[in-house]
C-alpha cells in the first residue's frame, strides 16, 4: 500500500469537491441530507456526524467482517459462502445479510467496525438495518475498504462492490466520473423514501476518493434516488478533469 503522504500527492491538489453546489442542491430537496467526501489529505461534508439508520449500507461491513474471520481469511471460500455473500452485496439480499449476522454475532461485527474506523457504530441486535451510521465514518471505512479485506479475498470482494446489479445502479451508478471506477453499496427503506443512502470508493490508477451520501425522509424512493444522483454529480464535479 502507498503511504498516506504519497497517495495524497497523487490526487491533483487543485481538485476539491463541489460543496457549494451540493449544499445549495441539498437545501432545496425534501428530507435531510448528509454527505462526506474524503481523500488521503482531507474530508469535507455536510452534517458529517448526523446518525441515521444504515439500511443495507451495513452489508459492506458484514462482508468485511465475514472475510476477516481467522478461520476464513486464509482459505478458499466454500460454494455455500459465495452464494450467501455475493447476493448480499450485488443484489442486496436481506436474507443473506441476516444469515451473516447470525453466523458472526454482533460482537464480531462491532469489533470489525471499530477496527476500520467506525468507532461510533454498534449493530442493532434486533434489526440490523436500524444500526446507526454517519457520513464521516462511512467515508473513512470506504476510502480503504480494499485494504480492510484479507489479501486472499480482496479481488473477489471488491468485484462484488463493483458489479452491483444494473437495476440497483442509481445515484452514484449514474454519476461515475469518466475514467474512474466505482465500488459502492446502497441502502433504502423498502421503496418508501424513509432512507436512501449510497457509499462509494472511486479509483483511477492509484488515486482514490470516497463519498458517502445519506438521505432520510425523502417522501418517495424515486425522490431519494434523484437526490442521490444530483448530490453525487455536484460533489464530484471536475474530478474527471483532474490530473
Amino acid at each position: 500500500m502507498l503511504t498516506a503522504l504519497v497517495a495524497a500527492a497523487l490526487l491533483a491538489p487543485a481538485w476539491t469537491p463541489g460543496l457549494k453546489p451540493a449544499n445549495h442542491y441539498a437545501d432545496g430537496r425534501p428530507g435531510e441530507i448528509s454527505f462526506a467526501v474524503r481523500t488521503e489529505k482531507d474530508v469535507w461534508g455536510r452534517a458529517l456526524d448526523r446518525q441515521v439508520m444504515s439500511a443495507s449500507v451495513v452489508k459492506a461491513l458484514l462482508l468485511v467482517s465475514y472475510l476477516r474471520q481467522p478461520d476464513v481469511r486464509s482459505r478458499d471460500l466454500t460454494s455455500e459462502e459465495r452464494h450467501i455473500l455475493s447476493p448480499m452485496i450485488r443484489r442486496s439480499s436481506n436474507r443473506a445479510a441476516s444469515t451473516v449476522v447470525v453466523r458472526l454475532g454482533a460482537a464480531k461485527i462491532d469489533r470489525t467496525a471499530h477496527r476500520v474506523g467506525m468507532r461510533r457504530f454498534h449493530l442493532d441486535r434486533a434489526i440490523w438495518g436500524r444500526s446507526l451510521i454517519t457520513a464521516r465514518e462511512e467515508s473513512r471505512f470506504f476510502l480503504h475498504i480494499d485494504a480492510r479485506l484479507p489479501p486472499r479475498h480482496r479481488t473477489w470482494g471488491m468485484e462484488l462492490l463493483r458489479t452491483v446489479v444494473p437495476k440497483q445502479r442509481w445515484g452514484i451508478g449514474q454519476a461515475i466520473p469518466p475514467g474512474w471506477t466505482a465500488y459502492f453499496k446502497g441502502g433504502w427503506g423498502s421503496g418508501i423514501g424513509l432512507v436512501d443512502h449510497q457509499v462509494a470508493l472511486l479509483t483511477r490508477g492509484q488515486e482514490r476518493v470516497s463519498v458517502a451520501v445519506l438521505t432520510v425522509t425523502n417522501g418517495t424512493h424515486k425522490t431519494g434516488k434523484a437526490t442521490l444522483r444530483g448530490t453525487f454529480a455536484r460533489l464530484l464535479r471536475g474530478l474527471a478533469e483532474s490530473a
